[in-house]
């Protein structure tokens, strides 16, 4: 009997490493960015319930999409909801046809998530775009929501203060749970303005809301391709980059004809974008999930798990924004989005060869320019894409060349993936 419970005693010290990453990974992932997501949806019209229908719809899809494909690549893969879709969103302004008009650019956007997945030369394409291009458009559009910590900080230093200084300590102490954390000093002065008090029992039960999506061709082109790209290259192109660093092979078309085909189905219900998780991913890819790779798949199996557990929370997070002092949500996003700015930044600044268009492409984002009701970010892309080719004499970058071998004594590059899924 003592031979047959080691294994067992074995395999539970196996598994627990990779699950309790995956837990933290959700956590972290649904508490530090559903501020953006509500934000977001909010700007373009959505009620409180509509709002908190999105949440939940994007959790409970995000949670099917890590079980399904970790399950099925026993690859540790992790999905998320598009935070910087979200802040796109949050810059826009107000659809001429309201939220429904909102929800046809999110059904343009998942069809062409899952385009695609099915179209080889389509996803060729996107790779192609020039990153600083795509990250100076992501920074302007950023802009405006991480400015707001610091107005809303002037208008209401009381309620404001407490959040900034919980997350700046954080950001020393603990990084990783610096957003949670300014979260939960959120809540507290929510508690203490006494803002719950009129919050009722049926507001915190989650529903799904269907909403019939709008055909305004004006708002498809100004959200829908904007949210496509911005996904695109933000979030599934790095979330491959972060499995491979990790050794495993990423299932990109599995994953956008998964995000394509569940956005398609649950746009109507506020579901903007799903994609593959990237800064998050290596909490489940990474040492973080256990000292055995082959075992690090459970880690995107239970983040999914989390994510489904969280998913019923959706209206009472929702309810407790909407009773939240003025600018006190909207302060959590734009703490929450600094590193994302900062990443984006650096990245669109950061090859001289592209620094003009780069810059052409963020003020035009950050400035909430609109001609003929297409917005601001598509825009960006034009203008930085005119400045390109002008400059440069072309637009869309090369195929990069095979990596040239490391220099004496130089660390090596990653190699290929070993964990196929």
């Amino acid at each position: 009997m003592s031979g047959a419970a080691a294994p067992a005693t074995g395999t539970r010290t196996g598994l627990a490493t990779p699950v309790v990453a995956g837990v933290v990974g959700g956590i972290v992932g649904f508490t530090s960015s559903f501020a953006v997501v509500l934000t977001g949806l909010r700007a373009v019209g959505a009620s409180t319930e509509q709002a908190a229908s999105g949440l939940l719809a994007l959790s409970l899809t995000m949670g099917v999409g890590c079980l399904a494909l970790s399950l099925r690549t026993r690859t540790p893969v992790t999905m998320a909801w598009s935070t910087p879709g979200a802040a796109l969103l949050a810059g826009a302004t107000l659809p001429g046809g309201g939220y429904a008009d909102a929800v046809g650019a999110f059904v343009l956007a998942a069809v062409l998530y899952l385009l695609t997945g099915l179209v080889r030369p389509l996803g060729d394409l996107v790779t192609r775009i020039p990153a600083p291009l795509a990250s100076a458009m992501l920074a302007g559009v950023l802009l405006g929501l991480c400015v707001e910590p610091f107005r809303a900080l002037a208008a209401d230093p009381g309620a404001i203060a407490p959040v900034l200084v919980v997350w700046l300590v954080l950001l020393r102490l603990a990084r990783r749970w610096a957003v949670p954390c300014a979260l939960v000093a959120a809540l507290v002065v929510v508690a203490v303005t006494g803002s719950l008090s009129d919050l009722a029992a049926s507001d915190v039960v989650p529903r799904l809301t269907w909403t019939t999506p709008g055909l305004d061709l004006g708002t498809a082109v100004a959200l829908g391709v904007p949210l496509y790209l911005v996904t695109m290259t933000s979030q599934n192109i790095p979330g491959v980059a972060v499995l491979r660093t990790y050794g495993f092979d990423a299932p990109l078309r599995p994953a956008l004809v998964y995000a394509g085909g569940a956005g398609v189905a649950t746009a109507g219900l506020g579901g903007l974008s799903i994609n593959l998780a990237a800064i998050s991913a290596a909490l489940s890819a990474g040492p973080a999930a256990g000292p055995d790779p082959d075992r690090r798949w459970v880690a995107g199996v239970s983040t999914g798990v989390t994510f489904l557990v969280l998913g019923p929370a959706a209206g009472l997070v929702t309810a407790v924004a909407a009773a939240a002092p003025a600018g006190l949500i909207a302060a959590v996003a734009g703490v929450a989005l600094l590193g994302t700015l900062g990443s984006a930044a650096a990245s669109a600044l950061g090859e001289e060869t592209w620094r003009e268009a780069a810059a052409v492409t963020f003020v035009v984002a950050a400035s909430g320019f609109s001609v003929a009701g297409i917005g601001a970010a598509f825009w960006a892309l034009v203008a930085g894409g005119l400045v390109a080719v002008v400059t440069r004499g072309r637009l869309v970058r090369p195929r990069q060349p095979a990596a040239p071998a490391a220099a004496p004594g130089a660390p090596a590059p990653p190699g290929p993936p070993r964990h196929r899924g």
